[in-house]
């Protein structure tokens, strides 16, 4: 095979294999769905072998499960993975808060500034789609004000359960005005470079999905283990 057709390859891979995480992660493929090699092919219009590759590295990710006599079955919310990532994070996030309020710029301000006004506007037109990736957003700028992207993309690997979760809360529309609140709190600290403050409104912020959880296992019962 040629470089160049590898190159190819590749990139048909990553295609599928990101979209493919992202239908799990927005529940557009439902929690113990079954789907097939054949099937994905076909809807992306892509070969077997690329899928089959997304597949095996789904499951290394614990969003499939491939079953030889059962075939392949999107995974259920697991709360203990999803638990173990939200504790990695939580913990790196409030390292990461520490340092942003001795070394964030004026432009990294201004860029979180510019984020919380946006969900502002978000939150009183009642546009909660946007106001999930704003509230992504605002975490990923804070780790980039830091120059700490790399860490933001570990962290990231290991919350695609955390993840699905928010999305189950975006589409209840719960405790947003918290979301919004406690995102204040933290732009606030890191403005007054209070450390303390930073990380324990940090630390509030992350536990959040554990109060939410009850409430969103009680309404979507079947997508949970």
């Amino acid at each position: 095979m040629s470089i160049t057709n590898r190159r190819f390859n590749g990139q048909v891979g990553e295609f599928v294999y990101q979209t493919l995480k992202e239908q799990i992660i927005k529940c557009e493929l439902e929690p113990a769905r079954k789907i097939s090699e054949k099937e994905i092919a076909e809807r992306l219009n892509v070969s077997r072998s690329p899928v089959r590759e997304a597949f095996l590295k789904l499951e290394q990710e614990d969003l499939l499960g491939i079953y030889p006599q059962s075939g392949t079955i999107v995974s259920k919310i697991d709360l203990a993975i999803l638990e173990e990532g939200r504790f990695v994070r939580e913990n790196i996030e409030k390292a990461v808060v520490r340092e942003a309020c001795d070394i964030f710029d004026n432009n990294a301000l201004f860029q979180l500034e510019t984020n919380i006004t946006m969900q502002e506007l978000c939150l009183n037109k009642g546009t909660f789609k946007r106001l999930f990736e704003l509230d992504e957003e605002f975490h990923k700028l804070i780790f980039q004000g830091c120059n700490k992207f790399k860490t933001w993309k570990m962290v990231r690997q290991m919350n695609s359960h955390f993840d699905r979760l928010r999305i189950l809360k975006l589409s209840s529309k719960t405790n947003w005005d918290t979301v919004y609140e406690q995102h204040k709190a933290i732009y606030k600290a890191i403005i007054d470079k209070n450390k303390e403050a930073a990380e324990r409104a940090m630390s509030n912020h992350l536990k959040l999905v554990i109060v939410e959880k009850d409430e969103l296992k009680s309404i979507y019962p079947d997508y949970f283990n």
